[in-house]
């Protein structure tokens, strides 16, 4: 039965009792004390039901690496499933439940599929689930879906806030223990801004927990100096509870911060998600205990040692009066000590290897331990849900049972593995220590930046150093390699340190398969997941070699422990089954994050009204302040038309419209997409992804281009401007930016990540302003500062230079099939320039026109607009475009699919302008009617209307549609379908109904 002890507990304040509930229990803890350790003291060993067979389980470990005891915390809008109760701080009022059971926790119907076991081998779903499908499916669909999931959906309406964080550093080191702290220490002296992450409340890591010395005096003294000393010092900031999340390319790295979860209610964000760019990173994230294999390693009152440990040392928490140790290496001893000392009793060490020597068995032996060498638990004996014995066999596994020794407890202990994960999500590689039986990182293949520097290193024993003073020498280099890279020359510091060296590993797998196959029992690998042994060996018998299609089909190291404690002992076991070494099979891919951050600070503030920012142009308070009716394009607003007094919509476009032709006007411009391309292979990157040549272009000139998906639709043109050898800046449409930013990067990551080739999203760095009608130029040259004559810059030209003494970037481009020029500037100078031109140009009548004046007018030059003309199933061809597609060049995306039978034939329906004959609008979306009907019913259709408008420029309705053989049909008279049932009639005529030949944009 487990206790609270009378003395211990370094880390609880026994003075300050904490109230809480557990499964509708009240309990009670002290403050300082971890939700598991709570639970334990109050006699409550079954947290959680398995995955799978739903056996129960206790808690196994005393970190983030606990795959057993989640819970479901808090209540209402604040509850949140799969919480980690070992990492759980208590608090006063605490609220928690247990996961996956019904109707309770102790009595569970799902633990009927323990019972069906042999049923439910590893990819019995893959097998069963099959024939007939039908029958399958309405039978036991609906209990599977019931039984998926680990816990229950959090409640609406969280009332907590979320916040995302940004920081840029010199150095960021993640893991508080003695290598990051003195990692930290290192790098201080130097000036070199440090960021130091500690998931854990408390610095030091294991140190203080396992008797190590540091200079001459316990490590938890060294501890509180180091932290001292780091918090004074003005280059230096350390965040504990915030977890390093993931390790990206370049430098970048997330990390996740529980900032209230102690104190509810507290002022501040709940959780914060770190976005930190770092030159070099050092990963100081310790090792993690494995567990060892046996019969009934899954019960409520087995656990890893060093959690035993934890629990008697941070908290005076014991699972029982009685324990046995077992292990095959000396760091179990430790416990044993532990428990010795808080007064309780080890009945026997059991340890797997021939012979035991070291200074902790023989410090066990004095204390009058029994030590029993060569030897393994066979299985565990129980009383109800609590663990009563162990069989006791020999190692060599003849399969006879030697022994029966009573106990309450069993603490475990295969060895340890350093956590590599963050080394690993960057592409560092691995190498296997036969010595100490784990994976360690190879530092001589390191992550690099594009220009070959490293800038990721470990850290103690992440680097797969295991003795304290090796410890704190391993992070010592590294700061200083760290800092040289850095342009921060130190010196390294040479500690005198003891402790960890007893801690010896074990130089091969240890497994009891003699006795443990004789009871035909199950020995369990992932605990979260019910994998077992045999399900691992019956991968390989069935061809699941590799240890990826074995991790998918057992779920081993899947869901929330991503095989923290699972993963070293599977690979042992599918290696032995494959009769190869371990580095021969290899590891599965570790993937960020480290362990599960919450929803809601994925979200951070984007929730409610902030779901999506409104986004707002630098000129967004002239529009505001001069009648601005607002359109929402994509998360912007943008005027729709600038209404006066007692003007009404249509009103006000007419007039935009006018005074643009007829004079001059002005857009605000800055939502449309901005793309740098920069690289060598930056031209060649374009050319895949427009259908017209890009690498051609010369600095200075600009040039239409469209850009296809794969599958050969159109998604989004604009116009290029090739700014010097390597660079382009690509426009996109308003709603495509990010879109089409994304698309780059796909394909360069995915594809063609060998090109030196970078994007950036500059949509909003700039303002971007349209100057248009006959007399744009003439307010231009009373701006002054750049010569813009048709001579100096020409139709699809840019250049760069000043106006009314601001810098700006010039465009001669049109959308309205006027004169027309585009002029970017920088965000913090859009206003200034706006006011300047609109004062300018009052001699003019200049009128800012919406985004309906800007449809209309490039309507009425029959330019398309993404969106309308486009519903993804057009391709350029559709659209009368053929000659924005290249037949010089020979690959783009799309143009293999543009070629298949459907997308060739003659068949599709075609661009065409269409004018009512009676003058009115044309309904948006109209069919034009065909004869005859379907199968269906219904009748058949020729033709469809994208776009349409009222043309004040020629006084009467006019729309863009897409019409078979429409090209071929100039003059012919089509009906188009109304909604109330009737038609309209319209003809077919040119698309370009205004100026075809280009005269007034190219005066």
């Amino acid at each position: 039965m487990s206790t609270r002890l009378s003395t211990g507990g370094r880390l609880i304040d026994r003075s300050k009792p904490v109230s809480f509930r557990f499964n509708g229990r009240n309990m009670q803890g002290f403050q300082g004390d971890s939700l598991a350790a709570a639970l334990l003291a109050n006699g409550q060993l079954v947290m959680g039901r398995s995955f799978k067979y739903h056996r129960p389980r206790g808690v196994v470990a005393s970190g983030a690496e606990e795959p057993n005891a989640l819970v479901g915390l808090g209540e209402g809008g604040r509850f949140e499933p799969n919480q980690r109760a070992t990492t759980t701080e208590l608090f006063d009022g605490l609220t928690a439940i247990s996961q996956n059971h019904w109707p309770s926790l102790d009595y569970d119907v799902g633990a009927v599929n323990a019972a069906l076991s042999r049923f439910l081998p590893a990819g019995f779903y893959y097998k069963t689930f099959i024939h007939p499908r039908a029958a399958w499916k309405h039978l036991f669909e609906p209990f599977i879906r019931k039984s998926a999931g680990l816990g229950k959906p959090s409640n609406p309406g969280d009332p907590d806030r979320y916040e995302h964080a940004f920081v840029h550093t010199d150095l960021l080191i993640v893991g508080g223990g003695i290598a990051g702290l003195q990692a930290a220490l290192t790098a201080a002296k130097t000036g070199a801004n440090v960021l130091l992450l500690e998931q854990e409340a408390h610095w030091g890591g294991r140190a203080p927990v396992d008797g190590a010395e540091i200079e001459g005096e316990p490590a938890q003294a060294w501890v509180n100096r180091a932290v001292e000393t780091l918090e004074a010092a003005h280059n230096v900031t350390l965040r504990n509870r915030c977890m390093g999340s993931g390790v990206y390319d370049h430098g970048y790295a997330l990390a996740y911060e529980r900032c209230t979860d102690h104190m509810p209610g507290a002022a501040g964000p709940r959780h914060r998600l770190w976005r930190i760019r770092a030159s070099q990173i050092i990963t100081a994230t310790g090792a993690l205990e494995r567990p060892l294999s046996f019969s009934g390693n899954d019960r409520p009152g087995v656990m890893l040692a060093s959690a035993l440990r934890d629990y008697i040392v941070n908290y005076g928490v014991s699972p029982g009066d009685r324990v046995v140790v077992v292990t095959n290496n000396d760091d179990a001893y430790r416990t044993a000590l532990a428990v010795n000392d808080s007064g309780l009793t080890v009945p026997c060490i059991i340890d797997a290897r021939p012979t035991a020597d070291g200074p902790l068995p023989q410090a066990c032996r004095e204390a009058g331990i029994r030590v029993e060498t060569g030897k393994a638990i066979a299985g565990v004996g129980m009383k109800g849900k609590a663990l009563k014995s162990v069989d006791i066999c020999a190692q060599a596994g003849e399969g006879a049972v030697l022994e029966t020794i009573p106990c309450e407890a069993v603490a475990m202990s295969g060895g340890w593995s350093p956590v590599v994960h963050l080394w690993s999500h960057c592409g560092g590689k691995l190498l296997w220590s036969e010595d100490n039986f784990h994976f360690y990182p190879d530092v001589a293949r390191f992550p690099t930046s594009d220009d070959g520097a490293q800038y990721v290193r470990t850290a103690g024993i992440a680097s797969g150093a295991m003795l304290t003073e090796q410890v704190l020498e391993d992070a010592s280099k590294n700061a200083v390699s760290a800092l040289a890279d850095l342009g921060h020359p130190v010196e390294a510091w040479r500690p005198s340190a003891t402790g960890v060296e007893e801690a010896k590993m074990a130089p091969v797998w240890v497994m009891p398969q003699g006795a443990s196959r004789a009871k035909k029992s199950k020995m369990w690998l992932d605990f979260q997941n019910d994998v077992k042994v045999s399900d691992v060996e019956l991968a390989a018998q069935e061809g699941y070699q590799s240890v990826e299609h074995t991790k998918r089909y057992t779920t081993l190291g899947m869901a929330t422990d991503q095989g923290k404690l699972s993963n070293i002992n599977g690979l042992a076991v599918l290696s032995g089954a494959l009769n190869q070494p371990i580095p021969q099979t290899g590891t599965t891919t570790f993937r960020p994050p480290y362990t599960p951050i919450s929803m809601g600070v994925i979200a951070g503030p984007g929730t409610g009204n902030t779901f999506q920012p409104l986004r707002k142009t630098p000129m967004h308070s002239w529009h505001e302040a001069n009648g601005a009716d607002w359109e929402p394009v994509g998360q912007w607003r943008r005027p729709y038309c600038y209404m006066k007094p007692g003007e009404s919509r249509e009103a006000a476009v007419s007039r935009e419209i006018r005074n643009t032709r007829d004079s001059l006007g002005l857009l605000d411009a800055s939502t449309l997409g901005k793309i740098l391309v920069t690289g060598p292979d930056a031209g060649k990157f374009l050319d895949m992804l427009y259908t017209n040549m890009m690498s051609t272009l010369k600095p200075g000139k600009c040039r239409y281009g469209l850009m296809c998906n794969e599958n050969g639709f159109l998604m989004d043109d604009g116009v290029v401007a090739r700014l010097d050898e390597n660079s382009f800046l690509v426009h996109t449409t308003s709603g495509g930016a990010d879109h089409i930013h994304a698309h780059m990067e796909d394909w360069l990551q995915c594809e063609w990540w060998d090109w030196k080739v970078y994007t950036a999203n500059l949509t909003e760095q700039y303002a971007q302003i349209a100057v248009v009608g006959p007399n744009a130029r003439k307010l231009l040259e009373k701006l002054g500062g750049m010569d813009l004559s048709k001579e100096a810059l020409a139709f699809m030209e840019h250049a760069d230079g000043e106006l009314a003494g601001l810098p700006v970037r010039v465009f001669r481009i049109s959308f309205s099939g006027e004169l027309s020029y585009e002029i970017a500037v920088p965000a913090g100078h859009g206003l200034k320039l706006w006011e300047k031109i609109v004062e300018a140009g009052a001699e003019w009548n200049i009128t800012p026109y919406g985004t309906e004046a800007l449809h209309v007018m490039r309507a009425e030059k029959g330019f398309i607009m993404i969106g309308d003309e486009t519903d993804g199933t057009v391709i350029p061809q559709d659209l009368n475009l053929s000659w924005a597609i290249s037949k010089k060049k020979g690959d783009f995306l799309g143009k293999r699919a543009q070629e298949r039978v459907h997308m060739a034939s003659a068949e599709r329906w075609k661009l065409v302008g269409l004018e009512t004959v009676d003058g009115s609008v044309l309904p948006d979306g109209a069919y034009a009617l065909a004869e005859g009907t379907n199968d269906n019913g219904q009748q058949n259709t020729q033709g469809r209307v994208t776009s349409t408008y009222h043309s004040p420029t020629l006084g009467r309705g006019i729309a863009i549609g897409l019409v078979l053989h429409g090209p071929d049909r100039m003059g012919e008279v089509l009906k188009f379908s109304k909604v109330d049932g009737s038609s309209v009639e319209a003809k077919i005529v040119d698309p370009v109904f205004y100026d075809k030949d280009g005269e007034k944009q190219n005066v």
